[in-house]
C-alpha cells in the first residue's frame, strides 16, 4: 500500500490535479464527460490553487493519488461556508488508487489545516448520491448540517455535512 502524503499542490501539478478530478467524478458517473459543464469547472485545478487552496496525496514516488480544494468564507469557491469555517470541495482520488486512505488522509489534512486557521467547523457539501464519500465524513467525525443543504440547479441537491473543531 505505501506511504501516503498530503501537501500543498505544486504548480507543475495543477493540470494533473484537474485531469485527475475530472477522471475521478467521470468514474463514478457524477459527470456526463471529460469536458463541459461541471467537467471544465473541476479540471480547473489552476484557478482554484490561484483562488484558493490546492492540496494534492502523493505517494512515495511523488504520483498524484487525489487531490482537494479549501475555500475560506466569501472567497470564489466558498459555497456554505461562513465566518469562522473552512469549506473543502472537490474531493477526489484517482480511481485506481481508491481504497489506499488517501481520501481519508485528504479530508484529514483539511482538518488540520482549519485548526492551523483558527477555524471552529469544516463544512462541506455533497451531491446525495455521493454515498461512498458520506460513508468516510461520518466515519471521521462530520455530521450532517441539513441547514445548509441546497440545490445549485434545480435537478440537484447537495447535502451539506460540518465537523466541529474544539480549540484549546
Amino acid at each position: 500500500m505505501g506511504e501516503v502524503v498530503v501537501r500543498a499542490a505544486r504548480a507543475d501539478e495543477w493540470v494533473e490535479a484537474g485531469v485527475l478530478t475530472v477522471a475521478a467524478y467521470h468514474a463514478d458517473r457524477y459527470v456526463d464527460s471529460h469536458t463541459g459543464g461541471y467537467a471544465d469547472e473541476l479540471a480547473d485545478a489552476t484557478a482554484r490553487a490561484r483562488e484558493a487552496e490546492l492540496l494534492v496525496a502523493v505517494d512515495v514516488a511523488d504520483t498524484l493519488l487525489g487531490t482537494v480544494t479549501i475555500a475560506r468564507p466569501g472567497s470564489p469557491y466558498a459555497e456554505v461556508s461562513r465566518d469562522g469555517e473552512l469549506e473543502f470541495r472537490m474531493l477526489a482520488v484517482r480511481p485506481e488508487a481508491r481504497g489506499r486512505g488517501v481520501g481519508e488522509a485528504l479530508v484529514r489534512a483539511v482538518v488540520a489545516r482549519a485548526r492551523e486557521a483558527g477555524a471552529r467547523r469544516v463544512v462541506m457539501s455533497s451531491a446525495e448520491t455521493m454515498t461512498t464519500a458520506h460513508r468516510l465524513y461520518r466515519r471521521l467525525g462530520f455530521r450532517r448540517f441539513p441547514e445548509r443543504d441546497w440545490n445549485p440547479v434545480p435537478e440537484l441537491r447537495l447535502v451539506a455535512y460540518a465537523f466541529a473543531l474544539e480549540l484549546d
